[in-house]
């Protein structure tokens, strides 16, 4: 079991500093198993399978500007960037939250935990201030997408309180992601 120091780290909202050590961070992973989507009757069915050799995935450096919503301070009022500092002040992690007043939800655009400080509770801390931004909010859920490949992720936001909600199959079509398919979790606003 991992000990987590709570005050190794500093949790703010962004500020047009970190923009360049947020794009920079290294949200890669490696895995050892991945969710098989699979056609069924009426639907699909998620299965988890084992991958040998395990499987490394990189994002591409632009796939996230940085601040969540164009401007450079990661804060419009509907949008907002969280970030966590290690204790010698390095990013450790962020997570970009968009708020939509129609369907009261907060969608988490990105979150990423640079791989040195994974598995000490960092990105539960940064879903915990996307939770504190969305009741201010007035949200009634949160939701978000991730490749079905990217199973540490999924098993860690079904420990906070994820679950299934949806599935698209062509969503990274034309990507370098061609042939992953995107979930879609979310949870009720605690």
């Amino acid at each position: 079991m991992t000990v987590i120091d709570s005050t190794a780290y500093r949790y703010r909202a962004a500020v047009p500093g970190d923009a360049e050590a947020i794009k920079a961070l290294d949200g890669s992973f490696t895995t050892g198993t991945i969710f098989q989507v699979t056609a069924v009757d009426d639907g699909f069915a998620l299965r988890e399978i084992t991958v040998d050799p395990p499987l490394t995935k990189a994002f591409p450096e632009d796939a996230y500007d940085g601040d969540g919503d164009g401007d450079g301070d990661g804060d419009d009022g509907d949008h907002r960037t969280f970030v966590a500092l290690g204790a010698a002040g390095d990013l450790a992690g962020f997570v970009a939250v968009s708020y939509a007043g129609w369907n009261r939800r907060l969608t988490i655009e990105d979150i990423e935990v640079a791989p040195e400080h994974r598995g000490r509770g960092v990105g539960r801390a940064l879903v915990g201030h996307a939770v504190e931004f969305a009741r201010e909010r007035g949200a009634g859920h949160l939701w978000l997408e991730v490749t079905n490949i990217n199973a540490p992720a999924i098993h860690a936001y079904r420990r906070m309180g994820f679950a299934f909600c949806g599935l698209d199959t062509a969503l990274y079509d034309g990507t370098p992601a061609a042939g992953e398919q995107a979930l879609y979790m979310s949870m009720p606003c605690p």
